[in-house]
Parts: structure tokens; C-alpha cells; sequence
């Protein structure tokens, strides 16, 4: 786990919500302070479909939403006079996309192993930072994914020129 400030923050709200940048990630949860606190669950509602669709994995691949689906939402909540008071975005990378990261080291662990490669995203008014995780499965002794994945995350900030430091 590693956590990183970024240090142009207009720039960074401009790829998250104006562009595909995060596109490759689901959405678990998000809060957005500006007039009100808004809430957003990404949790799909099964009650929402049909049994149908709720078992057919083109309609409905994932548990939760696609970034790309509620970004839209997400910036019309923030879009204005105002800057926010606050915001937090809990983001998964796509599962699709969990072995080209184990990929790109060495390691034992398994796709099955992994449950989630995380971004806790949060801005507290003044600072946005970035914050990565990794949820298992089940307990592991090898780290070496969560390394990976910090890894990971450092390489897409600088391939999509957003500027950060270390905390």
C-alpha cells in the first residue's frame, strides 16, 4: 500500500471525470460533499433485473458498476461555482485486467487469490490523495502483489502525466 498525493488536482478531476482515463476501473462506492453529501453504493441492484439478466454476464458482468457508466453522475454532482467541500471514490481495477498485473512480476499468487486491486481516491478540501490496496481472498503471507500493484499504479499516474509524490 502506498499512498500518493497529487499535486495538480485540476488536472487529475479533469482525467477522472472528463475523459476514459479510469475507464478500465468499477466503481464499489463514492461520496461527493458539495451543497448536500451524496452517496452513491456501486453495488448493482439485483432487484433492479430480471433474473435473466441479472445471470447473463454481458448485461451485467460485474458486481459493481463501470467508472465509465457513473462518471457522468459523478461530475454533474461536482461541476460548478464551487469546489467541493470533499469527495472520496473507492475504484476496483476491472477483474479482466488482475493478471497482467500479476503478470508483471514474479510471483506465485493466483488471479483466483486476488479479490480486488483497489484506488482510494479522497480530497479533504485542500489535498487529494491516492491511496492503493489489496483485497485477497483469503490471508497470504506473499505481498508481492500489493507491491506490484503499487507498481502498477505509479507507472499508469506517469504514462497519463498525472503529477503526484509520495507520502
Amino acid at each position: 500500500m502506498i499512498a500518493l498525493k497529487i499535486t495538480n488536482i485540476k488536472q487529475f478531476m479533469g482525467k477522472l471525470l472528463g475523459s476514459e482515463t479510469f475507464d478500465s476501473f468499477l466503481l464499489e462506492e463514492a461520496s461527493i460533499s458539495t451543497y448536500n453529501t451524496f452517496f452513491i453504493d456501486g453495488h448493482q441492484n439485483k432487484d433492479f433485473y430480471t433474473t435473466e439478466e441479472w445471470d447473463d454476464q454481458d448485461i451485467r458482468p460485474y458486481d459493481f458498476s463501470m467508472w465509465k457508466t457513473l462518471r457522468p453522475l459523478c461530475f454533474d454532482l461536482i461541476k460548478g461555482t464551487h469546489t467541493p467541500t470533499a469527495f472520496r471514490f473507492v475504484l476496483h481495477l476491472i477483474p479482466r485486467h488482475v493478471e497482467s498485473v500479476l503478470k508483471s512480476g514474479e510471483t506465485s499468487i493466483e488471479v483466483r487469490q486476488v479479490k480486488a486491486f483497489v484506488l482510494n481516491i479522497k480530497y479533504d478540501g485542500t489535498d487529494l490523495t491516492i491511496v492503493t490496496g489489496t483485497s485477497y481472498h483469503t490471508f497470504l503471507m506473499d505481498k508481492t502483489p500489493d507491491n506490484l500493484w503499487d507498481q502498477t499504479v505509479r507507472q499508469f499516474l506517469s504514462k497519463k502525466e498525472i503529477a503526484y509524490e509520495e507520502l
